[in-house]
């Protein structure tokens, strides 16, 4: 089954007027592209498509715009306004899955209520579900970078400080979002499967303790690349310019993406990253040598005490 609504997109185009149409997807999406393309053509519009890589809305293809109308961007929803771009989040259909699992994890009765673009609008009828057992659902208000209530992304948790809980139920698959609202708020993280309807108990600690061990092994650096990137919605080079005053061996580094083989290449013996914050908790294993997050080389330099680590988000 497509997940891309072909018959929508169309209509939702057609009052534009576009001559030239561009398309981008992540990578789980990339496979629909060839098929919409076809029927866009039908529909007498010329189509290109993006071929690189898409890690989210923060990762526009801009440059496709040199050479179309317009720019429909899916599986995302906007980090930031542009005229020439269209954004077509993907939303998955939703079953309430059985309760039985999560119930008994569960102390309450307040419980935060988040998760991604996919399962976000699920929330409410979630909530309806927990009220049935006597549970305190609450679903945190929109926000610039998450237009969805309850929604989180892989640099902001907003939606999970803002409910103010200090217990967090995670709709979705996967542990990384549910694993960085924990150490975002501090806050008792549960998860819930909505397609198998299976339950656990988030735990931080490994997480920071191996974040421990990185810093611990940076602390041998003699030089340090400050990673910016180029990408419309993760560029911060204005945080970049003071991380540089924290210690004079630091070099600002301009990239497009972040590979290992750029950063053997460079040769920097440690890489703080003010680009996307996964990168740095995600792909740590494939990195030749320390890649920090900006609190990470706040405590390395002595600005921050441990006690006070905190995962890296991008707020504005």
């Amino acid at each position: 089954m497509s997940l891309i609504r072909t018959s929508e997109v169309i209509e939702r185009i057609r009052s534009l007027h576009p001559k030239r149409i561009a398309l981008q997807a992540p990578e789980g999406l990339k496979r629909e592209l060839p098929a919409l393309a076809e029927a866009l053509r039908a529909e007498g519009y010329s189509v290109i498509i993006s071929g690189d890589p898409c890690y989210g809305a923060c990762d526009l293809a801009l440059d496709t715009l040199d050479y179309a109308d317009i720019l429909i961007h899916f599986g995302h929803t906007p980090l930031m306004d542009h005229p020439r771009v269209i954004f077509e989040p993907i939303q998955l259909p939703y079953e309430t899955p059985s309760l039985d699992n999560v119930i008994p994890l569960l102390k309450g009765p307040v419980i935060g209520l988040i998760s991604t673009i996919q399962h976000a609008p699920s929330l409410p009828q979630l909530a309806e579900e927990l009220r049935k057992h006597g549970f305190q659902p609450v679903i945190a208000p929109s926000s610039p970078r998450t237009p969805c209530p309850g929604q989180v992304l892989g640099c902001t948790y907003a939606a999970a400080r803002d409910t103010g809980s200090q217990e967090i139920l995670y709709l979705g698959t996967g542990v990384f979002h549910p694993i960085g609202s924990g150490i975002a708020t501090g806050a008792r993280v549960i998860t819930l499967d909505p397609f198998t309807g299976e339950a656990g108990l988030v735990e931080t600690d490994r997480l920071l303790r191996r974040r421990f061990a990185v810093i611990e092994k940076a602390r041998s650096a003699d030089r340090f690349g400050i990673i910016v990137s180029q990408k419309c919605g993760q560029n911060r080079v204005k945080l970049a310019e003071e991380l540089l005053l924290l210690d004079p061996r630091s070099v600002i580094v301009l990239l497009r993406e972040v590979t290992p083989d750029q950063l053997l290449n460079l040769g920097f013996p440690c890489y703080v990253n003010t680009a996307c914050p996964r990168l740095s908790l995600d792909d740590q294993i494939r990195f030749p040598v320390p890649v920090l997050s900006p609190p990470e080389f706040e405590i390395l330099c002595g600005r921050r005490h441990w006690d006070d680590y905190t995962i890296d988000e991008i707020r504005s």
